[in-house]
């Protein structure tokens, strides 16, 4: 019973990050491709067709981000998962223009490079926290 327990929890996890991926981790990502990334992800508002009304996109490959996780980041604000990562990364920040429902979601999109703030479980990034 046990190893059945630990085997979904792991699937949960993994779907987390997989969710993490799709929502938030695109290498080579531009300030101007928000609206067709946002719409070929068909990222919303969970189960809705409401656009969101902000996303950010981590302009990094995953390896580099789940570092954050580990050595390449750090405790943040006493949370037990949020970790800050200790170099700046790459980030564009979507931010939805007008009162649209998917699929007609349009954004606005700008580059900088930040420190990260992410949700970690086992090692694996699963939340977006913010930047600063």
């Amino acid at each position: 019973m046990n190893l059945h327990a630990s085997h979904s929890g792991l699937k949960s996890i993994n779907d987390r990050y997989r969710k993490f991926i799709n929502q938030h981790v695109n290498q080579g990502m531009s300030q101007t491709a928000c609206d067709a990334v946002m719409g070929r992800r068909r990222i919303t508002v969970t189960d809705s067709n409401q656009c969101k009304e902000t996303n950010t996109f981590i302009n990094a490959g995953t390896n580099e981000i789940k570092k954050v996780c580990n050595a390449a980041g750090r405790p943040y604000q006493n949370s037990r998962n949020l970790r800050v990562s200790n170099q700046p990364f790459p980030i564009v920040n979507c931010k939805e223009k007008g009162n649209h429902r998917y699929p007609r979601c349009e954004y606005q999109g700008r580059s900088a490079t930040k420190y990260i703030i992410i949700g970690c479980e086992d090692g694996f990034p699963v939340h977006f926290d913010g930047f600063y």
